[in-house]
C-alpha cells in the first residue's frame, strides 16, 4: 500500500513538471528567437528633415539617392536610414493668405495666382489645406486634392480684407495642423503670402493688457506718452518671445515654410514692418523653405493706366516667384535619419545637409527641438 502510494506520488511531481515545462514552451512571455537581420533601436529618435535641391539656375536636381547626402547633428556625421524623392512622397501644403488692411490692394490677384500654383503644383496624391490671416487664425478648408482647395481659395470674399492681423496665432495654427492631420512620411510644406506684421495674436494682446495693468495701477493719471511707450516695449518683447513659439511649432511639424511679402521693398518704412520681413525670413530660413520679397508697383493710384500696368508686372511677378517655389517643391527630398545621441528635453539641434557631390544647392531646416 505504502508502495502504492509512493508511486503515485512521484508520478504527480514528474507530470507537474511535464507541465510546467510545456507551458513555459507555450507562453508568450517565452523569449524570441533573434533575427540577426533585424536593427535594434533603444532610445532612439526618428528624425525627418525635409531638403530642396535645385541648380544655379533654380531648376530641380532629380535622381538624387541616399548616397549622394550627408547630414550631421551637432557636428557629427549621422547614417541615414532613407531617402525618398517628391516622386514617390506625397505632398501637404497649408497655403495662408492675409487678409488684413495692410494687404487688401493685391488680394484678387494674389488669389488667382496661388490657385494657378495649387494646380501646377498638386498631383493626385498632393492635399492642400487654406487658411487665412486676420484678428484670428481661421481655417477655411481642411486637406483636399486640388479641386476643392482651388475653389476655397476663390471663395475668400475680397472685402474680408480688413482685419487686424494675428500672424503669428495663424502660422503656429497652420503649423499644428500639419502635424496633426498629415501621416507620416509625406512632406509637409507652408506657404505664406503676407507682411509678417502682427498687432493681434494672443500673447501680444496679453502683453498689452498686462503693461496697462500695471501702469495704470501704481498711478491712476499716467502719462500717455509714457504709457505708449511701455506697451510698444512690451508688445515687442511679446512678439519676440512668439516668434520662438512659431519656429518651434514649425520645427515640431516637420515643416518648411516659403513665404511671399506683398508689401515689396516698402517694408523698409517702419520698424513694424521691417520685423515682420525678419519674422519671414527666420521661418523660412530655419525651415529650409525661402522668403520671397518681390517688388510689386501700386496698383491703387489715381492713374488708371499705371495701376492696370502694374497689375500685369505684378502678376508676372508672382507668376515667376511661385514657378521657383514649384521648382523647389519638385526638387524635394525627405531624409530620415535615427539619433541615438542623448540631449535635455527642449534643446535645440543643429543640423547640417550637404551633398557628397558639387555643383548644387541645398536648403534644409537648421535643427529640430527634441522631446524625450
Amino acid at each position: 500500500m505504502l508502495r502504492k502510494h509512493l508511486f503515485k506520488t512521484a508520478f504527480s511531481f514528474f507530470a507537474l513538471i511535464a507541465a510546467a515545462a510545456a507551458a513555459m514552451a507555450q507562453s508568450p512571455s517565452a523569449t524570441p528567437p533573434v533575427d540577426d537581420d533585424e536593427p535594434i533601436r533603444i532610445d532612439s529618435r526618428l528624425i525627418v528633415v525635409p531638403v530642396s535641391v535645385v541648380d544655379a539656375n533654380g531648376q530641380p536636381v532629380t535622381g538624387l539617392t541616399q548616397a549622394d547626402f550627408q547630414i550631421s547633428e551637432e557636428g557629427r556625421r549621422q547614417q541615414i536610414e532613407s531617402v525618398g524623392s517628391a516622386d514617390s512622397v506625397p505632398l501637404d501644403i497649408a497655403l495662408l493668405f492675409d487678409v488684413s488692411a495692410s494687404t487688401d490692394a493685391m488680394f484678387r490677384f494674389q488669389q488667382e495666382t496661388a490657385v494657378k500654383f495649387l494646380k501646377d503644383v498638386l498631383r493626385a496624391e498632393d492635399r492642400a489645406a487654406i487658411f487665412t490671416i486676420g484678428e484670428k487664425a481661421l481655417l477655411v478648408s481642411g486637406l483636399a486634392q486640388a479641386g476643392p482647395a482651388t475653389e476655397s481659395v476663390l471663395a475668400i470674399p475680397v472685402e474680408r480684407a480688413k482685419q487686424p492681423t494675428a500672424f503669428f496665432d495663424s502660422v503656429r495654427a497652420a503649423a499644428d495642423y500639419l502635424r496633426e492631420n498629415s501621416q507620416s512620411g509625406r512632406r509637409r510644406v507652408i506657404v505664406v503670402i503676407s507682411d509678417g506684421e502682427d498687432n493681434f495674436s494672443v500673447g501680444v494682446q496679453r502683453a498689452q493688457r498686462t503693461a496697462e495693468r500695471r501702469v495704470v495701477d501704481n498711478r491712476p493719471d499716467p502719462d500717455l506718452k509714457r504709457l505708449g511707450q511701455i506697451i510698444q516695449q512690451a508688445q515687442q518683447a511679446a512678439k519676440v518671445a512668439e516668434r520662438q513659439k512659431v519656429l518651434r511649432a514649425l520645427q515640431d511639424a516637420d515643416t518648411v515654410m516659403y513665404a511671399v511679402n506683398p508689401a515689396g521693398s516698402s517694408y523698409r518704412l517702419n520698424q513694424i514692418s521691417v520685423f515682420g520681413q525678419e519674422n519671414m525670413q527666420i521661418f523660412s530660413d530655419e525651415t529650409g523653405g525661402t522668403a520671397f520679397l518681390p517688388n510689386f508697383g501700386p496698383i491703387d493710384t489715381n492713374d488708371n493706366y499705371l495701376n492696370g500696368n502694374n497689375r500685369r508686372k505684378n502678376t508676372e511677378l508672382l507668376e515667376r516667384i511661385f514657378r521657383q517655389l514649384g521648382n523647389e517643391l519638385r526638387a524635394q527630398y525627405l531624409i530620415q535619419y535615427y539619433s541615438d545621441a542623448t540631449y535635455p528635453d527642449g534643446k535645440l539641434v543643429k543640423l547640417s545637409v550637404g551633398l557628397t557631390r558639387p555643383a548644387a544647392r541645398v536648403r534644409a531646416r537648421q535643427g529640430y527641438y527634441v522631446r524625450n
